[in-house]
């Protein structure tokens, strides 16, 4: 069995924040590793506190839909914007 600080060592994902505190915080980071953008974990964190999940969770099932793609966080934004604009009136 390992101990935590090996399991910790052994993540995937080296530069992840440390210093987590709230639920958006950890979503944001699992938006940035589904779509393999590891660079902008900022960007979704904020996107998770700002709007609604159920519009995030639209927009990455759609996105996940797309294996081949080069760059799933483009598809991403892409759709996250078409369905923001048929939501406003």
């Amino acid at each position: 069995m390992k101990s935590i600080k090996t399991a910790i060592a052994d993540a995937k994902f080296k530069d992840r924040p440390k210093n987590i505190a709230h639920e958006f915080q950890e979503y944001g980071i699992y938006l940035a590793e589904s779509l393999g953008d590891t660079k902008r974990y900022s960007l979704y964190i904020k996107l998770a506190k700002q709007l609604d999940r159920r519009l995030l969770e639209e927009t990455l099932s759609f996105t996940k839909g797309y294996t081949s793609a080069k760059s799933k966080a483009k598809i991403f934004m892409w759709r996250l914007h078409q369905l923001q604009n048929n939501r406003r009136p």
